[in-house]
């Protein structure tokens, strides 16, 4: 995922002119790894708490800020192209929760399984899709990730289960995951996402019961963001400690509850424009204070794991990867509607569709 900095490096050194004063400095010069002291975990039902100094390696970093500014300038670009007209239909982004992410997928294996609600493009592009496929799902082309015919919140790649659509659904979902893991004694395990919006629907309550009682592997993860569409959690929830909600789920062995106290700069999706909750002054306050990429930055740059103008070269290469997509997605020609119905059934012999023309000529082949 990320390409070799050392010659994006050069190549933009000879660019602009400043070849000499970057070619100096080599990968002996960096710092290869440096200690942090990270926040202590509020614990529930749990004895010992994670670490609170972490290790971290320069390579570690330069790929954590590659990750996180791709899924930023895509999600941006969503927003441009949203406001043109060229995305249509729901629209949820994720800027401003974008180490939720990579944090999870740092800590577990490709070959692990992950489920989340309708602000998935970020853990879309985690798991293995590509920029490209993922822009030309949001414009609805026949090189999208599902071949233009799930849109913003239904996306899928190998061991990533979407986007869905309905609040909550995904959790049961995630479970049947887990407890597909634990029947195939694959040594796999779930993460199951979802917002604190969803942190009071009934289904998830009975995912917490059957996944205690079957000691799945699932991993139960409430990506706080603060807000529930225009709604604080202190207004939705009379508990907001949502880390405990699982009441008998503390464990290592089986199931367990992760909160993850996050925050969205956009709107719930973006029909929302987010500033009748909230006001300006809040939200400029987390950008200047608590920005994830911000944040790796200053610490890469601090403990001289990187350069100014290494991590340069990062941005350029993702803008133009950015770009890229985007030209790719509003340029690609859109499914033709003999495709509509495909991939319906699996294994199953071609089965008609029954309804009024154009409809009842589709048949729904795998």
């Amino acid at each position: 995922m990320l390409t070799n900095i050392s010659s994006l490096l050069r190549a933009y050194a000879q660019k602009s002119g400043a070849a000499a004063a970057v070619s100096m400095r080599s990968y002996s010069d960096f710092t290869p790894q440096a200690t942090f002291e990270i926040k202590k975990c509020d614990l529930h039902k749990l004895d010992e708490a994670p670490a609170t100094e972490v290790v971290m390696t320069r390579e570690e970093g330069l790929k954590y800020y590659h990750i996180m500014q791709t899924i930023r300038r895509m999600e941006l670009k969503a927003d441009q192209l949203y406001k043109q007209k060229i995305i249509r239909g729901f629209c949820h982004l994720y800027d401003g929760q974008e180490a939720c992410a990579v944090g999870i997928e740092a800590a577990i294996n490709m070959s692990d399984h992950l489920i989340t609600a309708y602000r998935a493009h970020g853990y879309t592009y985690t798991r293995g899709g590509t920029v490209k496929k993922i822009m030309a799902e949001l414009t609805g082309r026949r090189g999208g990730i599902a071949k233009g015919k799930g849109g913003s919140m239904h996306m899928y790649c190998k061991n990533f289960y979407g986007g869905n659509g309905i609040v909550g659904a995904q959790v049961p979902l995630g479970a049947g995951v887990a407890l597909a893991c634990k029947y195939q004694g694959n040594n796999e395990l779930c993460v199951c996402l979802y917002g604190d919006g969803a942190a009071n629907q009934g289904q998830i309550f009975e995912t917490y019961n059957m996944a205690s009682l079957w000691k799945l592997p699932v991993i139960f993860i409430c990506e706080n963001n603060r807000y529930g569409m225009g709604t604080s959690v202190e207004r939705a929830a009379a508990s907001t400690d949502y880390y405990k909600r699982g009441e008998f789920i503390p464990g290592l062995r089986g199931p367990i509850l992760m909160e993850l106290q996050t925050y969205r700069y956009h709107g719930h999706s973006m029909s929302d424009p987010g500033i009748s909750y909230r006001t300006r002054d809040e939200i400029q306050e987390v950008r200047s204070k608590s920005d994830p990429i911000s944040l790796l930055k200053d610490r890469l740059l601090s403990n001289n794991m990187a350069s100014v103008e290494e991590l340069k070269v990062i941005d350029v290469e993702v803008r133009k990867e950015i770009e890229d997509a985007a030209q790719f997605a509003t340029t690609d020609p859109e499914p033709p509607l003999d495709e509509l119905c495909n991939h319906m059934f699996s294994n199953n012999p071609p089965v008609e569709v029954r309804g009024t023309n154009p409809w009842a000529k589709l048949k729904s082949v795998s």
